[in-house]
């Protein structure tokens, strides 16, 4: 397949380049290494189509669905179709249909676009306005002439991504149609949910540069270059984040999350001042909730960093141990994925075994990918313990990719008289037999020795 050695070669020449394989680099070596927006198109481009061409197919025969259309005005763009727009269409333009039809025989699965454009190469015009005025009269006349047994639109009462067709779409679709397709609409959320967990092997090749990329930011921002103990701010870090992404020429999908946590001993030697909480001292763990998004994929990674004493040359014992058992929760919880089993499932055989093991466990996992919090199969949500109605009830399948997010709340008498919560996300992907993360996780802390 040339567009996979194409991406292949793309994004190797940019990595070797960049010397990534080393993991000596950070992210000022990044800034003009990341791929340029011409760059990215063709990769982007290049993917969607491999998604187009071998996952539209499977997915509508999987759900019995022989028409899928999706409908979308300007700057109201149906989450799903939004993802189906070539690198050149940051939006959808005027009233952009797009229409799949199963065939069923050599044919396959023909793409087509019912709007006054075509949409780039992947979806050829079929309307001339000119020549009928009316679109959803058109829209009527293929699918009438094509006559499916069902017509899959995207509603849906569990999942907002799978949800994007607005009420006056429909009503107008639906009233263009005649009586007997009228009939034959059912919902698309389980193939607009596939479509979007879905990862081929092309995605997660690049997935693992991308994650690489976001690793680096992280390591950098969390060194005494930025970090001046007595001086730095919380908000301070966090802003570092958000200038140092858009200075690499990425975005991000979410504001960057900075936690300071402070054990009892320290915070008695320091005081109550209002002015030092949320300043960073010697002594002093950092939590960071950070995600970037680059070549229509997102990360999401939580990881810790210790700012070390003068009187220290490494982290405390009771600290390393504690993340520790932050990872033996990562494993307890992977190890219960399988094709079939529901989110809720997975979370209440997690709680079980991990409170059998003297850990606290706070489930809070969901799939990522073309978006950060994604469709797919909900693990838990902080304040869903028992479980989560919809998007929980929702079986794992292969192919999919997950942020592992997670609290570990462990007792570290050393530190706290209260359990200490060992926060960590990690995003990897599960084929169905096995998961693995996308770039290896945190196991250690980052160290911060400063003057």
């Amino acid at each position: 397949m040339n567009y996979l050695r194409n991406i292949s070669a793309l994004c190797t020449s940019a990595l070797l380049s960049l010397g990534l394989a080393s993991g000596n680099l950070f992210a000022d070596d990044l800034s003009e290494k990341v791929l340029s927006l011409r760059e990215r198109a063709v990769v982007e481009n290049q993917i969607l189509e491999e998604r187009l061409d071998s996952l539209v197919p499977q997915l509508m025969q999987r759900e019995g669905i022989d028409a899928w259309v999706l409908i979308a005005r300007e700057y109201n763009e149906d989450p799903v179709l939004k993802t189906m727009l070539p690198a050149t269409w940051l939006n959808a333009r005027r009233r952009t249909v797009l229409m799949f039809i199963d065939h069923g025989d050599s044919r396959g699965v023909e793409r087509l676009a019912i709007a006054r454009y075509a949409v780039g190469d992947m979806f050829p015009g079929v309307w001339d306005p000119e020549e009928q005025p009316d679109q959803y009269q058109r829209i009527a006349q293929l699918l009438t002439e094509f006559n499916p047994s069902k017509i899959a639109l995207n509603f849906s009462d569990t999942y907002a991504l799978a949800d994007g067709l607005t009420y006056s779409e429909q009503r107008d679709f639906s009233a263009a149609l005649p009586n007997d397709l009228q009939s034959r609409i059912v919902s698309a959320e389980n193939l607009a949910v596939g479509w979007l967990e879905t990862r081929t092997v092309t995605e997660m090749e690049v997935y693992k540069d991308v994650m690489t990329i976001a690793h680096e930011i992280i390591a950098e921002g969390f060194t005494a270059a930025v970090i001046e103990p007595g001086e730095t701010t919380t908000d301070d870090l966090s802003w570092w984040y958000r200038q140092r992404v858009s200075d690499l020429g990425l975005d991000t999908w979410f504001h960057t999350g900075i936690e300071l946590m402070r054990s009892d001993a320290s915070q008695s030697a320091i005081g109550d001042d209002p002015a030092s909480k949320n300043v960073f001292h010697k002594g002093d763990l950092i939590h960071i909730d950070f995600g970037i998004s680059y070549l229509n994929l997102q990360t999401d990674t939580q990881q810790n960093a210790y700012i070390l004493k003068d009187n220290e040359a490494t982290v405390p014992d009771y600290l390393v141990k504690a993340l520790h058992k932050g990872n033996e929760l990562q494993d307890i919880l992977t190890d219960n994925f399988q094709v079939g089993r529901t989110g809720n499932e997975i979370l209440h055989r997690t709680r079980e075994q991990a409170t059998s093991a003297g850990i606290g466990p706070i489930i809070y996992t969901h799939p990522i990918g073309l978006h950060g919090h994604a469709a797919g199969t909900t693990i838990g949500m902080w304040d869903k313990q028992e479980g989560v109605p919809g998007s929980g009830d929702y079986p794992m399948n292969a192919n999919t990719a997950y942020s592992i997010e997670l609290t570990a709340l462990v007792d570290v008498p050393q530190w706290s008289s209260f359990p200490l919560p060992v926060k960590l996300e990690e995003d990897g992907f599960y084929d169905g037999f096995k998961f693995a993360y996308i770039q290896p996780r945190q196991t250690e802390y980052h160290i911060i020795q400063a003057d």
